[in-house]
């Protein structure tokens, strides 16, 4: 009987969980705040705690890194309001499976419980990283040659430069020196980091990722290193930083171009000492993590630009991983079809089989500008509509299909005797122009923003605003 921990200081709520799995067939425990349910779980072991985001004495945050350092094995799902949706999903990245908003719909919540506990005894009977797979295999297991991620699958691709990468990855992983991912948006960099992080000593740890990218300037700082109660206006309570979470595991910083130059200074101090301390504080706190960088600009020439420091380059340059455009290794496209396929089925509950030779064969000249994240995208959207056993072209966007005919329609212009109202002409033209300096730049975002003189912001406004899917 699988044992099931309910952590929430709503007792309505914990009653209601309790009698629902209970007749279920699970072992249900209660506690109403962490420092009861963190007790519990060192004395005796929990399969699933279900954990209110907000409890009187810690947050989430907090109860995910306590819990993953006490009990590594056990699955988590996150209780939220519909206000902390953005910071819960951020919190899975640290090693909650899932969340749930309020209200609690128990036969909803009942079908992720399952799914959490499925993943755990999957990862339990997973074979190793290096582990084969005959060509006849069926397409539903296909994932199992590949590296486990944390909830990702890092695909170990058939071409000679995923092949190379692959090498990087098991020769690395093993040691604990700075690794800095390169490759253009979409390419997985996260998905490498984890299975860096996964195939090393640290695996039982912490992976925690951070979008330097989304990180407003003026919060940068307490996110990564946290901040005491009263450091600031809004500073409600203590917060633990990204660094802290990482203790004793591993650090994932993308899009590291984008901090500021102060918050480089700080990184600096972090990366020579080990050392974090909070805003407000004036105590240091030692940190034991490993550090993977990821981005799609150019160090080097930020650094020669004055817009990244030179002596965190070189603390950080210690390995450098660079991952080919999917567009550069046709040899995977197939492999990595198959994958999205597969995990689009499952997600969909589909039984979708395969694709046509039609499809495949506009899928390896398509160039893949998006890279996989692109290709992900565009087979569950065909997955959801096939209806049938296989994708076939009438499923697939017109820009796979028709690709010169989509490139002409992009640069289409106004013909004079084309009347139409001046927003829809401004639109167009601003559409035409964001879409040639995106395939100037790679559909490096931050490079786009540079280019058109605009902020970053303000660039994934106009993205929506046109329509424009990267």
């Amino acid at each position: 009987m699988k044992k099931v921990l309910c952590v929430d200081d709503d007792t309505d709520i914990c009653l209601l969980l309790s009698r629902f799995l209970g007749k279920n067939g699970y072992a249900v425990d209660t506690a109403f705040n962490g420092t009861t349910a963190l007790e519990k779980l060192k004395n005796e072991p929990y399969d699933l705690v279900i954990c209110d985001f907000r409890l009187p004495d810690k947050d989430g945050l907090e109860m995910i890194k306590a819990i993953k350092s006490t009990r590594p094995d056990t699955q988590i799902i996150i209780i939220t309001g519909y206000s902390d949706v953005k910071i819960a999903v951020k919190a899975m990245k640290y090693g909650a499976f899932e969340y749930v908003t309020k209200p609690i719909h128990p036969e909803e919540i009942l079908i992720t419980i399952k799914d959490a506990l499925a993943a755990s005894e999957n990862k339990a009977e997973a074979p190793s990283a290096s582990a084969t797979v005959s060509s006849e295999t069926k397409p539903a297991r296909r994932s199992s040659a590949n590296a486990e991620a944390g909830g990702l699958v890092y695909v170990k691709g058939e071409s000679q430069r995923s092949k190379h990468i692959q090498k990087l990855i098991e020769l690395v992983a093993p040691t604990d020196m700075t690794v800095i991912i390169l490759g253009e948006s979409g390419t997985g960099k996260e998905v490498a980091a984890k299975a860096i992080h996964f195939m090393s000593k640290r695996k039982n740890n912490a992976f925690v990722a951070v979008d330097c990218g989304a990180l407003p300037a003026e919060l940068a700082a307490s996110e990564l290193f946290g901040h005491k109660k009263g450091a600031f206006t809004g500073a409600m309570f203590d917060k633990i930083g990204q660094f802290e979470l990482a203790n004793g595991g591993t650090l994932f910083l993308d899009e590291i171009g984008n901090l500021s130059y102060e918050n480089q200074v700080k990184l600096l101090r972090v990366l020579q000492e080990r050392k974090v301390r909070r805003i407000g504080d004036t105590k240091d706190i030692d940190v034991d993590i490993r550090i993977i960088v990821a981005t799609n600009e150019d160090l080097k020439k930020a650094v020669k630009e004055g817009t990244f420091r030179e002596d965190i380059y070189y603390r950080i340059n210690e390995f450098v991983i660079e991952l080919p455009a999917l567009r550069e290794r046709k040899d995977d496209v197939i492999l990595y079809a198959n994958h999205f396929l597969d995990m689009a089925n499952s997600e969909l509950d589909k039984d979708v089989k395969g694709f046509s030779e039609n499809a495949m064969n506009k899928f390896k000249s398509y160039p893949w500008p998006g890279n996989l994240r692109e290709m992900k995208n565009v087979i569950k959207r065909a997955t959801l509509f096939a209806e049938n056993t296989n994708i076939d072209g009438q499923h697939l966007p017109s820009e796979i299909m028709n690709p010169d005919l989509s490139i002409m329609m992009m640069e289409e212009s106004v013909e004079d005797d084309d009347i139409i109202d001046l927003k829809t002409a401004t639109d167009r033209a601003e559409k035409k122009i964001i879409l040639k300096a995106l395939a100037q730049t790679g559909f490096r975002k931050s490079k786009t923003a540079e280019l058109l003189k605009i902020d970053r912001k303000t660039l994934y406004n106009k993205l929506v605003q046109l329509g424009i899917d990267t």
